[in-house]
């Protein structure tokens, strides 16, 4: 860990809200299909797709693979590293939903937008800058909450939210 000053606001998420809250995004996307295909934004779009995936039958799933943060902020710029196979880019896009676990400035939702036109797109927590990019979310949450997914926790003692005990 850096010295860089983390967000104020934190939004610890455990493993049962997540897995809660992607199937409720499932309950959500469900008359919206039916998808033959999920891409998933990685790295976090991983385990809500698998989720989602479940849920709707859905048996095609491939990546994007975009880096967009570091050291807990944004990235100025994004990086592409692996693109969406072209077996599901010649699908109809009405067909394909795009799934990642968060948008927050909704740079990478843009991104995916433009290489893939008129596709679903759909996220668990949206932030207001991004919720624009986004067809379907579960969970809006400030500009400047920073969320800690069941991946980026362990089990350890959490202070109370207006100070010491």
């Amino acid at each position: 860990m850096t010295d860089q000053k983390l967000p104020e606001k934190a939004f610890p998420v455990s493993w049962d809200q997540f897995h809660r809250d992607c199937r409720a995004l499932a309950w959500r996307l469900n008359g919206h299909g039916p998808f033959e295909a999920i891409v998933c934004i990685t790295r976090g779009g991983l385990v809500p797709s698998a989720i989602v995936a479940r849920e709707l039958g859905v048996r095609i799933i491939d990546t994007i693979c975009i880096v967009s943060y570091g050291e807990f902020k944004q990235l100025e710029t994004l990086d592409v590293l692996k693109d969406v196979a072209s077996n599901v880019t010649d699908m109809d896009p009405k067909k394909i939903l795009i799934v990642d676990d968060l948008v927050d400035t909704g740079k990478t939702a843009k991104l995916v937008r433009e290489k893939l036109p008129n596709v679903h797109v759909a996220t668990v927590y949206a932030k207001p800058s991004g919720r624009p990019q986004v067809d379907t979310f579960v969970t809006e949450v400030s500009q400047d909450t920073w969320i800690y997914f069941p991946w980026d926790l362990g089990y350890s003692f959490q202070p109370p939210i207006r100070g010491p005990i």
